[in-house]
């Protein structure tokens, strides 16, 4: 219901609203808007209230809270329904747990994650207010066999949303986003499927936007968007992910168009044309990459010239000396 409440105040946001109004609209008594109101002031929202003029909003903090997610957002059905926590254990797991339940697009968003993680069961560093900790339920009409781009899918938006915003960053494929060789986010997908239907989707992105500390054994790959001395406002990266990624999310699953999002990922690559380490398991080989293909794979050239092409998610990738 504050979530609600935000929304209509952000839609009026250069004029007085009313209790009243508030209470018709939301079907609560003004009593009732009134608490809410007390409440979403103790957020930390600047909300002028006046006796017969009603209720003015002049500012937001820095939340991922529904209302101002949803405020403004040029999207037809990723991030129409919102579920914020203040904390939670992991953003994936409670999506999927509510997923068959849940409508297409959904997005479950915490201010901090407790149990965090990313590719092959890696914990992720989740600060509170820090970053943007973020799962979307999606529900497309593919094959399961199909499901892995949409990590590319999502690798590209990110990238594409962070250019947008100013922020010279680049991708290590397939899932990891780059800002000055360091590491500023991953992606997890996660797949709930039969043999030929896909029952949902769970799209999970982590991002360290403020944090200036990490844990030693993490310092020397791991970075965020402030440390690097973008000052972006963690908001707005959200709203253009989610912008971004619907419009190559429907190329795909509607037009079975790859081409829009493997452009991105070429002009964002921070491996291609370089030596790389493919990891798999505990074996280790330098090889260079040279492309990446229209079905998304990296093409690389391997230490008897040989050229060979790599799946998303079947191995792990480091660069020659650093990251990447």
């Amino acid at each position: 219901m504050r979530s609600e409440i935000i929304k209509i105040l952000l839609e009026n946001k250069d004029e007085f609203v009313s209790g009243e109004h508030i209470s018709e609209r939301l079907g609560i008594s003004r009593s009732a808007v009134s608490k809410h109101i007390k409440n979403i002031k103790n957020q930390g929202y600047d909300i002028e209230s006046i006796t017969k003029k009603g209720h003015k909003i002049f500012g937001c903090p820095d939340l991922l809270s529904g209302g101002i997610i949803k405020h403004d957002l040029n999207t037809d059905f990723i991030g129409k329904e919102v579920i914020h926590f203040d904390t939670i254990g992991s953003t994936n797991d409670y999506a999927k747990e509510i997923a068959g339940d849940s409508i297409d697009g959904t997005i479950v968003v915490s201010e901090e994650q407790t149990k965090g993680r990313g590719r092959r069961g890696k914990e992720w560093h989740s600060i509170k207010g820090d970053g943007i900790w973020l799962s979307i339920i999606l529900k497309p009409d593919i094959y399961p066999h199909k499901a892995p781009f949409i990590t590319q899918i999502a690798g590209a938006s990110i990238v594409k949303s962070l250019r947008n915003l100013g922020i010279d960053a680049s991708i290590k494929w397939p899932n990891d986003i780059i800002v000055n060789n360091k590491k500023v986010s991953g992606i997890l997908t996660e797949l709930g499927a039969e043999i030929d239907q896909i029952n949902y989707i769970v799209l999970g992105i982590g991002m360290n936007v403020k944090t200036m500390n990490f844990p030693e054994e993490i310092n020397s790959i791991a970075t965020s968007i402030f440390k690097e001395g973008y000052d972006v406002k963690r908001i707005d990266i959200l709203k253009n992910i989610l912008e971004e990624f619907e419009k190559l999310y429907l190329d795909y699953t509607e037009r079975n168009d790859k081409s829009s999002c493997i452009k991105i990922c070429k002009e964002s690559s921070a491996i291609l044309g370089k030596k790389i380490y493919i990891i798999n398991g505990d074996k280790k080989r330098k090889v260079k990459c040279i492309d990446i293909n229209e079905e998304g794979n990296l093409v690389i050239i391997n230490e008897d010239n040989d050229i060979e092409e790599l799946i998303s998610g079947e191995v792990s990738i480091r660069g020659e000396h650093n990251y990447v």
